[in-house]
This record gives C-alpha cells, sequence and structure tokens, in this order.
C-alpha cells in the first residue's frame, strides 16, 4: 500500500498568520460589534440625552453630539467603523442627526439578527429593508409640510423653531431661543443662492455667561501680534477705506548669507539706506491710496506699525486666510500683492470699524458691511469645553437652518414621523405572502426605536408612551399622524403644534444612510485580517521571510518545503 493515498496535500493561500473568519458566525459578531457602538451613544439622543466625557491624548471633550463622539471613540472593529463614517457623512451633509442615524442603522441590525441565526440568507433581508426604506422615505415626503410660501418674517419664526428643536437637545438648551434667534440671524445674512458655509464665523472667548455671546453683521477676528506703536494708532473709524495685501511690510533678514563687496567703505551706508528706502516707498504709497485701514496675510513689522500710528492709519498683519477671505466678501476690498498703482477701486468699506475688548482678548469688528454676506458669531462661555461644545452645538443649528432654508420642509419630531412610517409600513407589508412580510414588519419595528429611546432618556415608562402613540396613530381619520412624545410630561403630544420641527431632508438622510449602513453589514459573511509587517525594511524584511521559509521546510534543503519562498 502506498502511504499518504487520498490525502491532498494543504494549500497555503494566504501569508502564514493571516486570521480569516467566515459564515453565519462572522455576521453575527459584525452585528455584535455594532451593537456595542450603539450602546455608547444611546443615551445620548433628544432633549434629556446624557453627555459623554472623553479623554484622550488631545485633552477633554464633553459632548453629546454623535459625530462627535464616533470620532473620538477611534473604534477599530472594521465593520463597526461602518457605523462611524454613517454618522460622520450625516453631520457633513446635513449637520444633525448623528445620533439618530446610528441608533437606526444598530436597531436594523437587530432586528436582522434573529433572522440570520434562524438560517435567513441576508440576501433576503437586504431586498426587503432597502424595499421598506424607499417606501419610508416616498411616505415622509408625503407626509412633508413646507414652508415655501410663507412670507420672510413668517419664515425666520418657523426656521427659529426648527433651530430651537436642534438647540433642545445640547447643552446650550437653557438658552435655545437666544442662540435660535442668533443662528436665524446669521444664516440670513448669507448669500442666497450659495449659502456658503464659511462666510459664518465661529469665534470663542472664554470668560462671561453665554448670554454675553453676541453677534457681528459682518466680520470679527481676534487682535493679531502687534509691534511698538500699536497702541498709537486710532481703533476706530466711521466709514473708513480698507486696504488689504498679501505682501509683507517689514525688514528682512538674510535667509542667506550674502556677501558684498566695496571698494569704498562710504557706499556700505547708501546700501542699508536703499533697503530702508524701499519699504519706506511701500508705506508711503500705502498711506497715498487713502486707507485708513491697511490689513496683511504676512507680517507688519514694528517700522510699518509705527509709521502707520503716526499717520492715524490703522493697521494689522498675520490675519488668518479665512478671516481675510471674509473681509475682502463683506467690505469689497481686493487682495493686493504689490502696492504699485493702487487702484482705489481695490479699497473696501464698511460703516463702522473698532477694536473691542471681549473677556481677555481684543477684537476687531467691521460692521454694516455693504456687500455683508458674511457674519460672526462670538461665543462665551465658562470653561473651555462649555465653549467647544456650544460652538459644535451652533453648528449643527446652523446646517439645520441653512438646509431648511433651501429644503423648506419640516416634520414633526418627538419621533412622530418614526410612528406614523412604522404604522404605514405594518400595515404594507401584509401586502406580501413570502417572507417579506416578516422582514418589513421588523424594519417597522426598528424604527419604533426612536421614541422608545427618546422615553428611555428622559426617565419614563417606554411601554406606556408607545402603546398611548400606536393608539394615537391608529385613529381612523389619521388625526394622530402628528403626536410624539412629550419629554416634559412623559405623555403624547401634537409635536407640529407644539413646534418641535425637524427638516424633512434630515430624516430622510437618516433613513437611507442607516438602511445603507446595515445592509452594507449584512452583505458581509467573511473577514481577512492581514497581519502587519513588524520588519520595516525591505532587507531584513526578506531575511525574516527566508529564515521562517528555512524554519518551515522538511528535510535540510529548506527551500523545498511547503514554506517555499516566491
Amino acid at each position: 500500500m502506498m502511504p499518504m493515498m487520498g490525502m491532498q496535500p494543504q494549500i497555503i493561500l494566504l501569508k502564514e498568520g493571516t486570521d480569516t473568519s467566515q459564515g453565519k458566525p462572522q455576521l453575527i459578531s459584525n452585528i455584535n460589534a455594532c451593537m456595542a457602538v450603539v450602546d455608547t451613544v444611546r443615551t445620548t439622543l433628544g432633549p434629556r440625552g446624557m453627555d459623554k466625557l472623553i479623554h484622550d491624548s488631545r485633552g477633554v471633550t464633553i459632548s453629546n453630539d454623535g459625530a462627535t463622539i464616533m470620532k473620538l471613540l477611534d473604534i477599530v472593529h472594521p465593520a463597526a467603523k461602518s457605523l462611524v463614517d454613517v454618522s460622520l457623512a450625516q453631520d457633513a451633509e446635513v449637520g444633525d442627526g448623528t445620533t439618530s442615524v446610528v441608533i437606526l442603522a444598530g436597531e436594523f441590525l437587530k432586528e436582522a439578527k434573529p433572522f440570520i441565526e434562524e438560517g435567513v440568507h441576508p440576501r433576503s433581508l437586504i431586498k426587503s429593508f432597502r424595499q421598506a426604506s424607499v417606501l419610508a422615505v416616498e411616505r415622509l415626503k408625503e407626509l412633508a409640510i413646507s414652508l415655501e410660501d410663507k412670507h420672510m418674517e413668517e419664515k425666520k419664526d418657523l426656521l427659529k423653531k426648527c433651530a430651537m428643536t436642534t438647540l433642545n437637545s445640547k447643552l446650550v438648551s437653557g438658552e435655545k431661543e437666544f442662540f435660535a434667534q442668533m443662528v436665524v440671524d446669521a444664516v440670513s445674512k448669507l448669500d442666497p443662492s450659495t449659502l456658503d458655509l464659511k462666510m459664518v464665523g465661529i469665534k470663542k472667548v472664554q470668560g462671561g455667561g453665554l448670554r454675553d455671546s453676541f453677534l457681528v453683521d459682518g466680520v470679527a477676528f481676534k487682535k493679531t501680534f502687534s509691534y511698538a506703536g500699536f497702541e498709537q494708532q486710532p481703533k476706530s473709524f466711521n466709514d473708513p477705506k480698507i486696504l488689504v495685501l498679501n505682501i509683507e511690510l517689514e525688514l528682512k533678514a538674510e535667509k542667506e548669507n550674502a556677501e558684498i563687496r566695496l571698494d569704498d567703505p562710504a557706499k556700505y551706508q547708501s546700501i542699508v539706506d536703499a533697503e530702508w528706502n524701499i519699504i519706506y516707498d511701500k508705506l508711503d504709497k500705502c498711506v497715498a491710496s487713502g486707507a485708513n485701514i491697511v490689513l496683511s496675510r504676512l507680517p507688519i513689522g514694528d517700522l510699518a506699525t509705527q509709521y502707520f500710528a503716526d499717520r492715524n492709519v490703522f493697521c494689522a498683519g498675520r490675519v488668518e486666510g479665512n478671516d481675510i477671505e471674509r473681509v475682502t466678501k463683506a467690505t469689497g476690498a481686493k487682495v493686493q500683492t504689490t502696492v504699485n498703482n493702487l487702484d482705489p477701486k481695490a479699497l473696501g468699506t464698511c460703516a463702522r470699524f473698532e477694536e473691542r475688548q471681549v473677556g481677555a482678548e481684543r477684537y476687531n469688528l467691521f460692521m454694516g458691511c455693504p456687500q455683508a454676506r458674511t457674519a460672526t458669531l462670538v461665543l462665551r462661555g465658562g470653561s473651555e469645553q462649555f465653549i467647544d461644545e456650544a460652538d459644535r452645538s451652533l453648528h449643527d443649528a446652523i446646517m439645520i437652518v441653512r438646509r431648511a432654508l433651501k429644503h423648506a420642509q419640516v416634520v414633526p419630531g418627538g419621533g412622530a414621523i418614526e410612528m406614523c412610517i412604522a404604522k404605514y409600513l405594518s400595515e404594507y407589508s401584509l401586502q406580501f405572502s413570502n417572507k417579506s412580510q416578516l422582514f418589513i414588519k421588523a424594519y417597522a419595528k426598528a424604527l419604533e426605536v426612536i421614541p422608545r429611546q427618546l422615553c428611555n432618556n428622559a426617565g419614563f415608562d417606554a411601554t406606556d408612551v408607545l402603546n398611548k402613540l400606536r393608539q394615537k396613530h391608529a385613529l381612523a381619520d389619521g388625526s394622530g399622524k402628528n403626536f410624539g412624545v412629550d419629554v416634559n410630561t412623559g405623555g403624547v403630544c401634537d409635536t407640529y403644534d407644539a413646534f418641535v420641527w425637524e427638516p424633512a431632508l434630515v430624516k430622510v438622510n437618516a433613513i437611507q444612510a442607516a438602511t445603507e449602513a446595515a445592509c452594507l453589514i449584512l452583505s458581509v459573511d467573511e473577514t481577512v485580517r492581514n497581519p502587519k509587517s513588524e520588519v520595516p525594511d525591505a532587507a531584513s524584511g526578506a531575511a525574516a521571510q527566508a529564515a521562517i521559509a528555512g524554519g518551515r521546510g522538511r528535510g535540510r534543503g529548506g527551500g523545498r518545503g511547503r514554506g517555499m519562498r516566491r
């Protein structure tokens, strides 16, 4: 008998040490990893949501913004990372609903898990989930209420309600009315055709209270580094001419060693004088242009600072690029790269300029700009973490108001729209006689997680509240379709009448993104993990490979073993 007859030789396709796992256990493992991530942000949902304190190498962050938490968690699990991506995409696209999208994706997976364990093919689930998502979005658009035909003043009031709904779940909820008005005023000043987010500046100044925050109708930026002579400059102007430069106005030391050979020592002074004459010539031309304010992206030295102070001209060097851009758009000034032949048309203007003390900092304020398509929010607050969270909260509110202006459709919040869509999908699923009926019902049940989580986070009995909501939404005349969770009383209320509104776009995006994320995770049935190379350089890498090959080979001819080098 021949030895080893019928035994198949072992085939090695992947590098040694590569970890592979596949099939149903791998899919369940991915779903469990995503559920663990969802449990982290679950408690931050809604106006009674809790905050998370994250301490890492960058410092301490206190936030209840889903996208911020997901970004700082530094998740390493490859499947769970897709939830981080979907949260950041929601933040970039619409600015709010980042926690909702993660919770929804997690709940879709949770509802899918029993079916996977019972042997249902993931593709059947994915098909039904995608079908349910399309139906949900269509129904949501039917239920959305348009604000297009309203007057501007009425529309501003409605936008303020949207901003207040967003700020309700943030740390600054105590001053939501104050900040909502500020956000609406800021966004209203932008160019309606573009609504460019870069044109809204947010400056943070520690000290004072939240109520000390203010909106500048124009541009504000922190006083830049200044030299001696700065205090002698005027600190306020009415209708000033503004010159914006992109050149240095200072005597520069040579970067490289320079050698000048002179046959007459007396000529040395003429070379020094020539350098001074060049800078004085530049300064003369700046003043001759009629400018009262000179700003530059590059340094303005002590000589120039004193020169401008003697001639009642204000100057600031090293101004940040985005501040320069906002100044030029607001005042009509054009950035100059030379001071020769300055055109008066290149100068900008504003109604008033002043330097104001804000807390421990000084700020330069350009107000009443003729082409004002920009605004600046100056935030005040006690601690750095608090101001940072207020900044993130206002960013969300600005994004929501901006989106509501572009797509002026709103839906009732407080879980009302989710309950309405869940009822619609449950009824729709009865049209199917196959397994799709179960899968679409599971999708509908998953949507109820939003009102349930709002109740849990507010400390109410979720079962009671959800039963009340189901009863209201089941009314035959449809009068209960706008009913959602009332987090103040622990009951239910008509959230549309209570002005708890959310832009329809936020909900559409959240449902679509959460469904796609869930389907992506359900479609993965194998994970291949390659070990990182521990040897950085190629030479030692080759040596290590040779050693491994020799160790695994049979007999003395190491190259003839199973680990033969390619």
